[in-house]
């Protein structure tokens, strides 16, 4: 850890407050209200719900799910890269608000989006997600820097709470506006859910400013040389040869990449597995998505409770079986009431194995380096590409099935494989080898 103990608090409140900033991109446009107004504007165009994209005739909802794995596998592809920049030049932060600006001014351009321009929504909900993918990588790079390892746990557990909670608020906002169009003094219709988009950006733009504020900006005095591109590639080269000498780090990646691909294309993809599964109108659609949130707050802090008393390797275990129950039972719910029930338990996982795997795989980085931000971009490009698999193949199998219903339930054979990579992880209790060497320049 790097922040003095007089700064410490403060540095790590702030760090969190970026989950309550970024957090409302992940509920407002992937999760509930883009999704459910995309389809609205893309449903009945005709016979088979298909849209032109480009001169391409494709059906909207496998469009959609194609348009999530291009944005993470182009984040994938670059942010290797520019995380060896970052480590080498001491720039972190300012990656951190490059990509968060992105993203928030993108959320902001979907105001415009409407059924005669396809392309231009898919074009910003592309480049958004790219923009919180992208800043979540130098992100979750600080949490090593600004805290104790026995500190990891409860404070990732917090941050991803603090997103529910602050999500959540906005979200009941959006929703009131759009049941409730004449209280704020907007037309019915779409209006209400296209200006949700815009304050999204604005508030994932405008609350950033806390972390941006108070982050360290440089906190090992790092020099920036002129060939900082080609010394970011060499840093990276360098942290991939010493994560593959690393066997416990090798085989948790193995196993967060196969359950992340369930974990994050039930996120992405809920809202209209409801909308088209199930026909649920848009209203419950969202009280699905505000269950999953209340509840995940409850369970990012029970399952870092549990992890305490037990270990991570528990927790995460007891979570990946728990997610392989709800893609069988997904295949055969058919009511409000039984999709209410599922959001439930879906939201008792989804904290706890998002929080508990941040945490995780930051005490598994040797404690030496100075790299962070090149070794969470292993992480974090291991989960973009799980989401690239997942959204692509749920996809692919509605595509070939019909069924959003098989393309669930074949993600519960991604848990089952993560699973086994998982009982094969040991988490150390004390410093990894190889031993990075600390470097200043």
């Amino acid at each position: 850890m790097l922040v003095s103990l007089k700064n410490k608090r403060k540095v790590q409140n702030s760090w969190a407050m970026y989950d309550w900033a970024n957090s409302v991109y992940s509920l407002v446009i992937t999760s509930t209200i883009f999704p459910v107004y995309y389809n609205s504007v893309t449903q009945g165009l005709n016979e088979f719900d298909k849209v032109s994209f480009f001169g391409f005739e494709i059906i909207n909802t496998v469009l959609y799910s194609y348009s999530i794995s291009f944005s993470f596998l182009i984040i994938a592809i670059i942010s290797p890269l520019l995380s060896g920049v970052a480590d080498s030049s001491g720039k972190k932060l300012e990656f951190m608000k490059f990509f968060a600006y992105l993203g928030s001014i993108a959320c902001m351009g979907l105001f415009f989006f409407d059924a005669n321009n396809i392309e231009w929504g898919i074009g910003c909900s592309v480049i958004a997600s790219i923009g919180y993918a992208g800043s979540i990588v130098f992100y979750n790079a600080y949490l090593p820097e600004i805290s104790e390892e026995s500190e990891y746990d409860l404070l990732s557990a917090k941050g991803f709470a603090l997103g529910y909670i602050g999500s959540v608020i906005l979200l009941i906002v959006n929703l009131l506006m759009i049941q409730m169009p004449h209280w704020f003094g907007i037309p019915e219709g779409g209006f209400a859910a296209r200006f949700s988009f815009l304050i999204t950006g604005l508030w994932w733009a405008g609350f950033s400013q806390i972390p941006f504020l108070l982050l360290p900006k440089n906190p090992y005095n790092k020099k920036i040389k002129r060939k900082f591109l080609f010394v970011g590639y060499q840093e990276i080269k360098k942290v991939f040869r010493e994560v593959r000498q690393i066997r416990v780090m090798n085989r948790f990646l193995a196993a967060f990449f196969f359950y992340s691909m369930g974990v994050q294309t039930v996120m992405y993809l809920a809202a209209t597995f409801g909308d088209k599964e199930l026909g649920l109108p848009g209203d419950q659609l969202i009280i699905t998505i505000l269950i999953i949130q209340f509840v995940a707050i409850i369970g990012s802090y029970f399952f870092a409770f549990i992890s305490k008393k037990f270990g991570n390797k528990s927790s995460l275990v007891v979570m990946v079986l728990i997610w392989t129950m709800i893609c069988g039972a997904a295949y055969y719910v058919y009511t409000v009431y039984e999709f209410f029930a599922l959001a439930f338990v879906v939201g008792l996982v989804m904290g706890g194995i998002q929080s508990l795997s941040r945490s995780t795989f930051s005490k598994l980085i040797p404690q030496s380096t100075t790299q962070h931000a090149s070794y969470f971009s292993f992480y974090d490009v291991t989960e973009k590409l799980a989401i690239v698999i997942g959204t692509f193949s749920y996809g692919v199998i509605e595509q070939f099935t019909g069924s959003m219903r098989n393309s669930a339930l074949s993600l519960g054979i991604f848990f089952l494989v993560g699973l086994g990579f998982l009982v094969l992880v040991s988490i150390p209790k004390k410093e990894l080898s190889p031993q990075p060497e600390m470097t200043h320049d």
